[in-house]
């Protein structure tokens, strides 16, 4: 397997560590040298990508790709990868087998706190929602017109070390707003890294929500991190009249239960399935 990882933030450095003994070669792009030193730790080539046609050396190890990990959100103006791929994927990664697309669930819009699954109609709210399913077709098309099997894989609220409710608390940035009937999905960064490298092992095609099995309310995850350190949770807090910023303030505008049945059918067997599990060890492992 020779891997690219266009993107290699949180999620992509842990797709690097899931995969990285299977790799004869594995790189990754950054915007600039300062992440070389990460993107090295967790067994990358580094190499910097901003937007537009790939630099030379990029382009050579695209070459010998046969696995690529897309994992660059859309801007304003789109898909960066789309317009530079345009001529087609084979005329610049003659050798690829398998594309994962890292999406969201935000695709799926609000549907009043009901289960969703991806056969679900999707109908997102938010521009930045709008966009990924965009980026999706886009990918879709380019992967269709390569013979090249397409995962996508729709991710709910990340989390993991150095970004969770515990970190949150003990920076003394929580909050517990109350939006009754609100509820969200998470998934430990752990997981994106463990689901991708199963899909990319087989090859497997289609969308994939990965994800956990237990959406809460966001107040009751950082009651329970409060629970963990031993500490009071942060006093309640209406959303209506909250001092919000307006993107978080549409993070709660799509309500919804997300489903991971197909992941699991795929051979996916979750290390955090849900919070608790996850804070639990993320404590652990900080201790």
């Amino acid at each position: 397997m020779n891997l690219m990882i266009f993107g290699a933030g949180f999620s992509g450095l842990a797709i690097a560590r899931a995969l990285g003994g299977e790799c004869s070669f594995a790189g990754g792009t950054t915007r600039g040298p300062g992440r070389f030193g990460e993107l090295q730790a967790a067994g990358l080539e580094p190499f910097i990508y901003e937007g537009g046609d790939p630099s030379p050396d990029l382009r050579a190890a695209l070459s010998k790709t046969t696995h690529l990990v897309m994992s660059i959100a859309p801007d304003s103006g789109g898909d960066p990868l789309l317009e530079a791929f345009a001529g087609g994927l084979r005329a610049v990664m003659p050798r690829l087998e398998w594309i994962g697309y890292l999406s969201t669930v935000g695709v799926y819009g609000d549907h009043g706190g009901e289960w969703v699954n991806e056969d679900t109609i999707c109908r997102p709210v938010s521009e930045r929602s709008v966009a990924r399913l965009a980026a999706e077709e886009g990918w879709a098309a380019l992967a269709g017109k390569a013979g090249v099997p397409l995962a996508v894989i729709r991710l709910s609220g990340i989390y993991g070390p150095g970004r969770n409710a515990i970190r949150t608390l003990q920076q003394g940035r929580a909050r517990r707003l109350i939006k009754p009937g609100q509820v969200f999905n998470r998934i430990h960064v752990a997981d994106i890294g463990g689901a991708t490298a199963l899909l990319a092992r087989k090859g497997r095609g289609g969308i994939f929500n990965v994800t956990d099995d237990m959406p809460a309310p966001p107040q009751d995850v950082i009651a329970f991190a409060a629970k963990l350190m031993g500490v009071e949770p942060p006093p309640e807090t209406d959303f209506e009249t909250a001092d919000l910023t307006p993107m978080a303030r549409s993070f709660y505008g799509e309500n919804k239960r997300v489903a991971n049945a197909r992941i699991k059918a795929a051979g996916y067997q979750f290390r955090y399935p849900d919070y608790v599990s996850g804070l639990e060890g993320l404590l652990r492992d900080e201790a």
